[in-house]
């Protein structure tokens, strides 16, 4: 196949309560990665009702053009009306590479998009590279994170992929850097459409922002019970950060689902990231080793957390915990 047509790499990006997401940004740092071994352009393709004032910031993170389709209809995210409209852009800008954020909806819209365009499609990597034919290099994580496997899209194009949360660096934000804005006007049918949202409904946990959190105090199966659970939560709360918690402690019932750290919850990358009574296993270390500072608490010495961790404390995280939080208490005094 003639891939010579396909050029320029296609950023969709999310947009969460009118507002760029954290993970688009970071997709927009990929796509620089690539573009600067392929000498390509980034355009972004923003989706959604009266967005026109995002465009500024999205090109100081990297994009050379910004697509907007703005109205009324594209208020809320549809998978069907998405999959359309992204459709139609690809086929008419033709790019290469096609990235997304691994969100739920964006890994929908990659599925989707993938049989639509008649193309591959990988999910969740966490790294990514070009090789000598230009095809890029996915590593994903495979068997709960155990073993990595690189991928690529070899016989079609465009390549199309979701990245996972925190995985990649947005790049420095340069308020002068100049763009292009392009609107299109793009109209989609009505028998294209099989779901209709009538109404969004957040529930209470959904303040729970791990992926954005710059402080991260986790508590894993070593707290031994709820009521010692409480110290995770009051240390969190001194440091301005957000209580993570271990699957073992989410399936005990201490605390919701939405703190879970790891391979099955939010994958993370804080400035400090605090693990307590935390072994180390590997589905949780893939969704934390990004962390810029790591400080793991644990009674083995032997446990798996230390070989990720900036600085490792051997001992009983209970009698350990009550010192930390009387530390900062004074910290915060004085």
């Amino acid at each position: 196949m003639d891939f010579s047509k396909f050029k320029n790499i296609l950023v969709f990006i999310e947009i969460a309560d009118s507002k760029i997401s954290k993970i688009s940004l970071e997709v927009l740092g990929a796509a620089n990665k690539i573009a600067s071994k392929t000498n390509e352009e980034i355009i972004a393709v923003l989706i959604g009702k009266n967005i026109k004032n995002l465009t500024d910031e999205i090109i100081s993170f990297g994009a050379n053009k910004v697509v907007t389709i703005d109205s009324d209809e594209y208020d809320k995210f549809n998978l069907d009306i998405y999959t359309e409209v992204l459709q139609k852009i690809a086929e008419k800008y033709t790019p290469s590479t096609i990235l997304l954020g691994a969100t739920q909806n964006g890994k929908d819209l990659s599925g989707k998009l993938a049989v639509r365009l008649k193309t591959g499609s990988v999910t969740d990597a966490f790294n990514i590279d070009i090789d000598d034919k230009g095809n890029v290099i996915w590593t994903c994580a495979a068997y709960g994170g155990t073993v990595f496997t690189d991928m690529t899209i070899d016989n079609s194009r465009p390549q199309i992929g979701s990245l996972r949360s925190s995985a990649f660096k947005k790049i420095e934000q340069d308020t002068n850097k100049k763009g292009e804005v392009i609107a299109e006007d793009i109209k989609i049918s009505i028998d294209s459409i099989k779901t209709k949202v009538i109404e969004i409904v957040k529930e209470i946990s959904e303040s729970v922002n791990l992926e954005e959190a710059e402080i991260i105090v986790t508590g894993g199966r070593g707290m031994g019970s709820a009521e010692n659970y409480e110290l995770i939560k009051e240390l969190a709360k001194l440091l301005g950060g957000v209580v993570g918690a271990t699957r073992p402690v989410i399936e005990a019932g201490w605390v919701p689902r939405v703190h879970q750290v790891g391979q099955s919850g939010k994958i993370v990358a804080p400035k400090l990231y605090i693990a307590c009574g935390v072994s180390g296993a590997v589905q949780h270390t893939s969704g934390m080793s990004n962390s810029d500072y790591v400080v793991a608490i644990n009674k083995d010495e032997d446990a798996p957390i230390f070989e990720v961790a900036d600085i490792g404390i051997v001992g009983n995280v209970l009698e350990a915990l009550p010192v930390m939080i009387n530390e900062v208490k004074k910290l915060k005094e004085s």
